[in-house]
Protein backbone atom coordinates (compact mmCIF):
# COMPACT_ATOMS: atom_id res chain seq x y z
CA UNK A 1 0.00 0.00 0.00
CA UNK A 2 1.37 3.34 -1.16
CA UNK A 3 0.93 5.84 1.89
CA UNK A 4 0.17 9.28 0.56
CA UNK A 5 2.26 11.19 3.18
CA UNK A 6 5.61 9.17 2.20
CA UNK A 7 4.72 9.76 -1.67
CA UNK A 8 3.89 13.65 -1.08
CA UNK A 9 7.45 14.18 0.70
CA UNK A 10 9.00 12.23 -2.14
CA UNK A 11 7.67 14.43 -4.68
CA UNK A 12 8.30 17.91 -2.62
CA UNK A 13 12.33 16.46 -2.62
CA UNK A 14 12.13 15.74 -6.05
CA UNK A 15 10.93 18.75 -7.36
CA UNK A 16 13.72 20.33 -4.95
CA UNK A 17 16.20 18.12 -6.88
CA UNK A 18 15.15 19.10 -10.51
CA UNK A 19 15.39 22.59 -8.97
CA UNK A 20 18.91 21.78 -8.61
CA UNK A 21 19.87 20.23 -11.60
CA UNK A 22 18.35 23.35 -13.46
CA UNK A 23 20.20 25.59 -11.42
CA UNK A 24 23.41 23.54 -12.34
CA UNK A 25 24.79 23.89 -16.07
CA UNK A 26 25.65 20.04 -17.74
CA UNK A 27 25.70 20.80 -21.50
CA UNK A 28 26.84 17.40 -22.99
CA UNK A 29 30.34 16.30 -21.86
CA UNK A 30 30.31 18.42 -19.34
CA UNK A 31 27.91 16.56 -16.31
CA UNK A 32 30.73 16.44 -14.25
CA UNK A 33 28.66 18.90 -11.16
CA UNK A 34 25.13 17.38 -11.94
CA UNK A 35 26.28 14.07 -11.64
CA UNK A 36 27.78 14.27 -8.19
CA UNK A 37 24.28 16.39 -7.37
CA UNK A 38 22.77 12.71 -8.16
CA UNK A 39 25.00 11.05 -6.47
CA UNK A 40 24.37 13.42 -2.97
CA UNK A 41 20.74 13.15 -3.22
CA UNK A 42 20.80 8.97 -3.51
CA UNK A 43 23.51 9.08 -0.29
CA UNK A 44 20.50 11.15 1.49
CA UNK A 45 18.11 8.00 1.13
CA UNK A 46 21.17 5.54 2.42
CA UNK A 47 21.10 4.29 -1.54
CA UNK A 48 25.03 3.71 -2.60
CA UNK A 49 25.97 4.84 -5.99
CA UNK A 50 28.47 3.85 -8.49
CA UNK A 51 30.22 6.42 -10.88
CA UNK A 52 32.10 6.06 -14.41
CA UNK A 53 32.90 9.52 -15.94
CA UNK A 54 29.68 11.22 -15.61
CA UNK A 55 27.32 8.41 -15.46
CA UNK A 56 26.00 7.17 -11.80
CA UNK A 57 24.48 4.55 -11.61
CA UNK A 58 22.56 2.37 -8.65
CA UNK A 59 21.87 -1.07 -7.81
CA UNK A 60 18.48 -2.26 -6.01
CA UNK A 61 19.96 -4.22 -2.57
CA UNK A 62 18.30 -7.44 -3.18
CA UNK A 63 20.03 -7.85 -6.83
CA UNK A 64 20.54 -11.16 -7.79
CA UNK A 65 22.30 -12.29 -11.29
CA UNK A 66 19.90 -14.91 -11.70
CA UNK A 67 16.59 -12.50 -11.98
CA UNK A 68 15.53 -10.34 -15.00
CA UNK A 69 16.53 -6.66 -14.47
CA UNK A 70 14.73 -3.74 -15.55
CA UNK A 71 16.93 -0.97 -16.46
CA UNK A 72 15.65 2.99 -15.15
CA UNK A 73 17.28 5.54 -17.64
CA UNK A 74 17.71 9.13 -18.73
CA UNK A 75 20.00 11.56 -19.34
CA UNK A 76 21.41 14.35 -17.34
CA UNK A 77 22.81 17.09 -19.81
CA UNK A 78 21.02 19.69 -22.00
CA UNK A 79 21.75 21.37 -24.83
CA UNK A 80 22.94 24.81 -24.76
CA UNK A 81 19.96 27.41 -24.52
CA UNK A 82 19.05 29.43 -27.23
CA UNK A 83 19.08 32.79 -27.71
CA UNK A 84 15.02 33.57 -27.40
CA UNK A 85 15.38 32.76 -23.93
CA UNK A 86 13.26 35.79 -22.19
CA UNK A 87 14.75 34.05 -18.68
CA UNK A 88 17.60 33.23 -16.99
CA UNK A 89 18.21 29.39 -18.25
CA UNK A 90 19.85 28.65 -15.03
CA UNK A 91 17.35 30.05 -12.58
CA UNK A 92 14.58 27.63 -11.88
CA UNK A 93 11.54 29.54 -11.55
CA UNK A 94 8.23 28.05 -10.32
CA UNK A 95 4.70 30.25 -11.32
CA UNK A 96 1.67 28.68 -11.60
CA UNK A 97 2.60 25.35 -10.95
CA UNK A 98 4.75 25.51 -14.04
CA UNK A 99 8.65 24.65 -13.53
CA UNK A 100 10.83 26.91 -15.85
CA UNK A 101 14.31 26.22 -16.34
CA UNK A 102 16.74 25.06 -19.07
CA UNK A 103 16.43 20.90 -19.14
CA UNK A 104 13.68 20.55 -16.93
CA UNK A 105 11.77 19.22 -19.60
CA UNK A 106 13.97 17.59 -21.89
CA UNK A 107 14.80 15.55 -19.62
CA UNK A 108 15.39 16.51 -16.18
CA UNK A 109 11.42 15.91 -14.85
CA UNK A 110 11.71 12.20 -16.48
CA UNK A 111 15.24 11.92 -14.62
CA UNK A 112 13.85 13.23 -11.31
CA UNK A 113 11.22 10.68 -11.77
CA UNK A 114 12.87 7.61 -12.32
CA UNK A 115 15.25 8.78 -9.43
CA UNK A 116 11.75 8.79 -6.93
CA UNK A 117 10.48 5.63 -8.60
CA UNK A 118 13.98 4.03 -7.55
CA UNK A 119 13.78 5.62 -4.09
CA UNK A 120 10.61 4.66 -3.38
CA UNK A 121 11.16 0.66 -4.36
CA UNK A 122 14.87 0.54 -2.94
CA UNK A 123 13.01 0.51 0.76
CA UNK A 124 11.64 -2.86 -0.34
CA UNK A 125 13.47 -5.63 0.66
CA UNK A 126 12.82 -8.24 -2.00
CA UNK A 127 11.72 -7.27 -5.82
CA UNK A 128 10.54 -10.30 -8.56
CA UNK A 129 12.86 -8.56 -10.87
CA UNK A 130 16.39 -6.89 -10.59
CA UNK A 131 15.99 -3.01 -10.79
CA UNK A 132 19.54 -0.87 -11.69
CA UNK A 133 18.76 3.01 -12.08
CA UNK A 134 21.65 4.69 -14.41
CA UNK A 135 21.56 8.55 -14.87
CA UNK A 136 24.05 9.29 -17.64
CA UNK A 137 25.64 11.87 -19.88
CA UNK A 138 25.96 13.00 -23.61
CA UNK A 139 22.64 11.73 -24.75
CA UNK A 140 21.88 15.39 -26.32
CA UNK A 141 24.84 14.75 -28.67
CA UNK A 142 24.42 10.88 -28.73
CA UNK A 143 28.09 10.79 -27.58
CA UNK A 144 30.29 7.79 -26.55
CA UNK A 145 30.50 8.32 -23.22
CA UNK A 146 27.00 7.82 -22.11
CA UNK A 147 25.14 4.79 -21.52
CA UNK A 148 27.16 3.01 -24.53
CA UNK A 149 30.06 3.40 -22.53
CA UNK A 150 28.57 2.60 -19.27
CA UNK A 151 27.15 -0.59 -20.43
CA UNK A 152 30.65 -2.03 -21.76
CA UNK A 153 32.29 -0.56 -18.96
CA UNK A 154 34.41 -3.19 -16.48
CA UNK A 155 33.35 -0.83 -13.51
CA UNK A 156 29.55 -1.36 -14.37
CA UNK A 157 29.80 -5.04 -15.57
CA UNK A 158 31.38 -6.17 -12.25
CA UNK A 159 29.23 -4.17 -10.11
CA UNK A 160 26.27 -6.53 -11.68
CA UNK A 161 28.75 -9.93 -11.43
CA UNK A 162 28.68 -10.21 -14.77
CA UNK A 163 31.89 -11.41 -17.09
CA UNK A 164 31.22 -9.61 -20.38
CA UNK A 165 28.37 -7.50 -21.40
CA UNK A 166 25.37 -9.95 -22.23
CA UNK A 167 22.09 -8.69 -20.91
CA UNK A 168 20.17 -11.59 -22.18
CA UNK A 169 17.18 -10.95 -19.49
CA UNK A 170 17.18 -7.27 -19.60
CA UNK A 171 14.91 -4.84 -20.40
CA UNK A 172 14.47 -0.79 -19.69
CA UNK A 173 12.34 1.97 -19.40
CA UNK A 174 13.89 5.40 -20.81
CA UNK A 175 12.52 8.76 -19.56
CA UNK A 176 11.95 10.99 -22.40
CA UNK A 177 9.59 13.69 -22.29
CA UNK A 178 6.12 11.45 -23.73
CA UNK A 179 3.57 13.11 -21.68
CA UNK A 180 3.67 9.26 -20.30
CA UNK A 181 2.74 7.95 -23.41
CA UNK A 182 4.60 4.64 -24.56
CA UNK A 183 6.75 5.32 -27.50
CA UNK A 184 7.41 1.24 -28.40
CA UNK A 185 9.23 2.55 -31.72
CA UNK A 186 11.66 5.12 -32.45
CA UNK A 187 13.55 6.24 -35.59
CA UNK A 188 16.72 5.69 -36.38
CA UNK A 189 19.01 8.53 -37.18
CA UNK A 190 21.45 8.74 -40.31
CA UNK A 191 23.43 11.68 -41.13
CA UNK A 192 25.20 11.95 -44.19
CA UNK A 193 27.90 14.38 -45.82
CA UNK A 194 27.70 14.53 -49.43
CA UNK A 195 30.84 16.38 -51.31
CA UNK A 196 29.87 16.94 -55.29
CA UNK A 197 33.17 18.12 -57.00
CA UNK A 198 32.79 20.59 -59.72
CA UNK A 199 35.72 22.08 -61.93
CA UNK A 200 37.32 26.08 -60.44
CA UNK A 201 36.42 28.57 -62.77
CA UNK A 202 36.14 32.93 -63.51
CA UNK A 203 32.59 32.95 -63.05
CA UNK A 204 32.33 36.02 -65.48
CA UNK A 205 33.40 33.45 -68.32
CA UNK A 206 31.82 30.09 -69.48
CA UNK A 207 34.52 28.50 -67.32
CA UNK A 208 34.72 25.16 -64.75
CA UNK A 209 31.72 23.07 -63.65
CA UNK A 210 29.89 25.01 -60.73
CA UNK A 211 29.58 22.49 -58.17
CA UNK A 212 26.67 23.75 -56.55
CA UNK A 213 24.38 23.44 -59.42
CA UNK A 214 24.88 19.48 -59.46
CA UNK A 215 24.37 19.94 -56.02
CA UNK A 216 20.97 21.12 -56.82
CA UNK A 217 20.10 18.18 -58.86
CA UNK A 218 20.96 15.64 -56.16
CA UNK A 219 18.93 17.90 -53.99
CA UNK A 220 16.29 17.97 -55.79
CA UNK A 221 16.02 14.36 -56.20
CA UNK A 222 15.67 14.04 -52.26
CA UNK A 223 13.65 16.14 -51.83
CA UNK A 224 11.09 13.89 -54.05
CA UNK A 225 11.98 10.80 -53.32
CA UNK A 226 9.81 8.60 -51.31
CA UNK A 227 11.64 5.26 -49.84
CA UNK A 228 8.46 2.83 -50.79
CA UNK A 229 7.94 0.81 -47.70
CA UNK A 230 6.11 2.57 -44.78
CA UNK A 231 6.27 1.46 -41.09
CA UNK A 232 3.08 0.70 -39.05
CA UNK A 233 4.40 2.44 -35.96
CA UNK A 234 7.13 5.16 -37.65
CA UNK A 235 5.96 6.29 -41.09
CA UNK A 236 8.08 6.70 -43.69
CA UNK A 237 11.72 7.70 -43.80
CA UNK A 238 12.18 11.10 -44.30
CA UNK A 239 15.05 12.87 -45.33
CA UNK A 240 16.38 16.63 -44.88
CA UNK A 241 19.06 18.32 -46.65
CA UNK A 242 20.15 20.48 -43.39
CA UNK A 243 23.04 22.46 -44.32
CA UNK A 244 25.19 23.09 -47.55
CA UNK A 245 28.51 25.27 -47.69
CA UNK A 246 31.77 25.40 -50.25
CA UNK A 247 35.29 25.92 -49.62
CA UNK A 248 35.19 29.14 -51.77
CA UNK A 249 35.18 32.08 -50.76
CA UNK A 250 35.28 34.26 -53.75
CA UNK A 251 32.18 35.93 -55.58
CA UNK A 252 34.05 35.55 -58.87
CA UNK A 253 34.72 31.79 -58.60
CA UNK A 254 32.89 29.08 -59.96
CA UNK A 255 33.22 26.71 -57.09
CA UNK A 256 34.91 23.33 -57.34
CA UNK A 257 33.71 21.42 -54.76
CA UNK A 258 29.94 21.69 -52.58
CA UNK A 259 28.71 19.68 -49.43
CA UNK A 260 26.03 19.21 -48.20
CA UNK A 261 24.47 17.00 -45.04
CA UNK A 262 21.35 15.03 -45.38
CA UNK A 263 19.47 14.31 -42.07
CA UNK A 264 17.88 11.28 -42.05
CA UNK A 265 14.95 9.38 -40.24
CA UNK A 266 15.11 5.76 -40.82
CA UNK A 267 11.80 3.67 -39.95
CA UNK A 268 12.14 -0.20 -38.55
CA UNK A 269 11.22 -1.44 -42.68
CA UNK A 270 15.08 -0.48 -43.50
CA UNK A 271 18.66 -1.02 -42.29
CA UNK A 272 21.23 1.95 -42.58
CA UNK A 273 23.01 0.45 -45.20
CA UNK A 274 20.24 -0.20 -47.31
CA UNK A 275 19.71 3.51 -46.97
CA UNK A 276 23.14 4.10 -48.18
CA UNK A 277 23.28 2.16 -51.03
CA UNK A 278 19.96 3.96 -52.37
CA UNK A 279 21.81 7.26 -52.34
CA UNK A 280 24.43 5.75 -53.59
CA UNK A 281 22.27 4.62 -56.98
CA UNK A 282 21.23 8.23 -56.91
CA UNK A 283 23.61 10.92 -55.95
CA UNK A 284 26.54 12.62 -57.90
CA UNK A 285 28.29 13.10 -54.92
CA UNK A 286 30.29 10.85 -52.74
CA UNK A 287 28.66 9.59 -49.91
CA UNK A 288 30.43 9.89 -46.29
CA UNK A 289 28.03 8.82 -43.26
CA UNK A 290 29.10 10.42 -39.79
CA UNK A 291 27.47 7.56 -37.65
CA UNK A 292 25.82 3.74 -38.18
CA UNK A 293 25.46 3.65 -34.45
CA UNK A 294 21.47 5.18 -33.89
CA UNK A 295 19.68 2.58 -35.69
CA UNK A 296 15.53 2.78 -35.42
CA UNK A 297 14.44 0.84 -32.61
CA UNK A 298 11.16 -1.35 -31.07
CA UNK A 299 9.74 -3.50 -28.21
CA UNK A 300 6.80 -5.79 -29.18
CA UNK A 301 3.47 -4.39 -27.49
CA UNK A 302 3.39 -7.93 -25.97
CA UNK A 303 6.22 -7.34 -23.94
CA UNK A 304 5.51 -7.38 -20.02
CA UNK A 305 6.82 -3.99 -19.84
CA UNK A 306 4.82 -2.59 -22.31
CA UNK A 307 1.59 -4.98 -20.60
CA UNK A 308 2.18 -3.27 -17.40
CA UNK A 309 2.63 0.62 -19.39
CA UNK A 310 -0.54 0.19 -21.33
CA UNK A 311 -2.60 -0.79 -17.81
CA UNK A 312 -2.04 2.82 -16.60
CA UNK A 313 -3.96 4.40 -19.85
CA UNK A 314 -1.02 5.58 -21.88
CA UNK A 315 -0.89 5.56 -25.68
CA UNK A 316 1.53 3.71 -27.70
CA UNK A 317 2.51 5.55 -30.96
CA UNK A 318 5.67 5.68 -32.81
CA UNK A 319 8.82 8.15 -31.75
CA UNK A 320 10.19 10.36 -34.53
CA UNK A 321 12.62 11.88 -32.57
CA UNK A 322 15.88 9.66 -31.76
CA UNK A 323 17.24 9.06 -27.90
CA UNK A 324 19.26 6.90 -26.02
CA UNK A 325 17.09 3.76 -26.53
CA UNK A 326 19.14 3.38 -29.45
CA UNK A 327 21.81 2.43 -27.93
CA UNK A 328 21.22 -0.52 -25.64
CA UNK A 329 21.26 -3.62 -26.83
CA UNK A 330 18.07 -4.70 -25.14
CA UNK A 331 14.12 -3.90 -25.10
CA UNK A 332 13.43 -0.37 -23.99
CA UNK A 333 10.05 1.68 -23.46
CA UNK A 334 10.37 5.29 -23.91
CA UNK A 335 8.10 7.17 -21.65
CA UNK A 336 7.58 10.14 -19.15
CA UNK A 337 6.50 13.41 -18.13
CA UNK A 338 6.94 16.60 -19.91
CA UNK A 339 6.36 16.94 -23.79
CA UNK A 340 8.90 16.19 -26.43
CA UNK A 341 7.46 20.20 -28.18
CA UNK A 342 8.89 21.62 -25.60
CA UNK A 343 12.24 20.68 -25.73
CA UNK A 344 15.02 22.45 -26.83
CA UNK A 345 13.15 25.71 -26.83
CA UNK A 346 13.47 29.02 -25.35
CA UNK A 347 11.75 29.29 -22.06
CA UNK A 348 11.58 25.58 -21.65
CA UNK A 349 9.41 24.36 -19.02
CA UNK A 350 7.62 21.76 -16.93
CA UNK A 351 4.66 21.61 -15.18
CA UNK A 352 4.65 20.05 -11.60
CA UNK A 353 1.30 18.53 -12.06
CA UNK A 354 3.61 16.43 -14.70
CA UNK A 355 6.25 14.91 -12.29
CA UNK A 356 4.09 14.25 -9.69
CA UNK A 357 2.67 11.90 -12.16
CA UNK A 358 5.13 10.57 -13.34
CA UNK A 359 6.79 9.22 -10.39
CA UNK A 360 3.23 7.58 -9.84
CA UNK A 361 3.23 6.44 -13.41
CA UNK A 362 6.69 4.88 -12.92
CA UNK A 363 5.91 3.61 -9.36
CA UNK A 364 2.41 1.72 -10.64
CA UNK A 365 4.35 0.29 -13.95
CA UNK A 366 7.12 -1.19 -11.87
CA UNK A 367 4.88 -1.99 -9.12
CA UNK A 368 3.06 -4.74 -11.56
CA UNK A 369 5.44 -5.34 -14.09
CA UNK A 370 5.83 -9.50 -14.14
CA UNK A 371 8.99 -10.94 -14.04
CA UNK A 372 8.09 -12.93 -17.52
CA UNK A 373 11.17 -11.85 -19.93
Amino acid sequence: MIRNSAIHQLQRRTIALLEELVRTPSFSKEEDQTAAIIQTYLQEYGIASHRFLNNVWAIHPSYDIQKPTLLLNSHHDTVKPNTQYTRDPFAPTIENGILYGLGSNDAGGCLVSLLAAFVFFSSQAELPFNLVLAATAEEEISGKNGIEALLTSKEFLSSLHLQEPSFNRWCGIVGEPTQMNLAVAEKGLLVVDVTVEGKAGHAAREEGINAIYKAMKDISWIEAYRFSEISNWLGPVKMSVTVIQTDNRAHNMVPENCTYTIDIRVNDCYTHEQIIEVLQNHLQGSIRPRSIRLRSTSINTSHPLVVAALQLGGKPYGSPTCSDKALMPFPTLKMGPGDSARSHTADEYILLSEIESGIMGYIEVIGQLKPSW
